[in-house]
């Protein structure tokens, strides 16, 4: 994902909207692909971006947004919006320091500058870089590999480690006493241990 194509909307302004009010450029972003990226917070289950070629401006903040992010070895990023004058739009400011660093988000964003994945596999952006033609098949191992482990210690894992975050670590132990009194109580629970005793694969399945 390239993100807007200015050259297409150049003359209809619908990307920099230099003639609408403060409020309506404002909402144009709030009620639409914000919406996006809020329905994607608040999404329980692993979330993986599987990245095939350009992931620039918007579609690098989209990809910013999954927990696991898998490149082909003919993936390239930018942060491109300081190149035409805007800033990240959609979340990239707020999530590209959670996953390289202060210094090195900042770097990417002044300078919009275009990488490709070995970089990003470098500075941590994305987990893996496997050849192009591997790529799909890679993602779908590893999501079978998730889907086959105990759903909800898996969705509570992820709340609790996006939560942990913004908060303390006193907040954290009490957040994990909480979510470990409801594992406790899953059928799961008793699968994993009755499966390791038995040498078998565990068969989890959410209850």
């Amino acid at each position: 994902c390239a993100g807007a194509n200015l050259k297409a909307r150049a003359n209809e302004d619908t990307v920099l909207q230099q003639g609408a009010s403060t409020a309506l450029r404002r909402n144009s972003l709030r009620f639409t692909v914000h919406q996006v990226a809020q329905a994607l917070q608040l999404l329980d289950k692993p979330y993986i971006a599987a990245i095939n070629g350009a992931a620039v401006g918007a579609g690098m903040d989209m990809a910013s947004m999954a927990d696991i992010r898998i490149a082909s070895d003919q993936a390239r990023f930018s942060m491109s919006y300081v190149n035409v004058g805007l800033i990240p739009g959609d979340g990239g400011s707020w999530l590209l320091p959670r996953l390289v660093g202060l210094q090195k988000a900042l770097e990417l964003l002044w300078s919009g500058e275009l990488f490709g994945a070995d970089q990003a596999l470098e500075i941590g952006y994305v987990l893996r870089v496997v050849p192009h033609e591997e790529l799909m098949d890679e993602v779908r191992k590893y999501a079978k590999k998730l889907a086959s482990g105990p759903p909800i210690a898996i969705q509570l894992t992820k709340r609790l480690v996006y939560r942990g975050l913004n908060s303390t670590f006193m907040e954290g132990l009490d957040a994990a006493q909480a979510a470990m009194t409801i594992v406790q109580s899953t059928e799961d629970s008793k699968e994993g241990p009755r499966a390791f005793v038995e040498k078998r694969p565990p068969q989890f399945k959410g209850l």
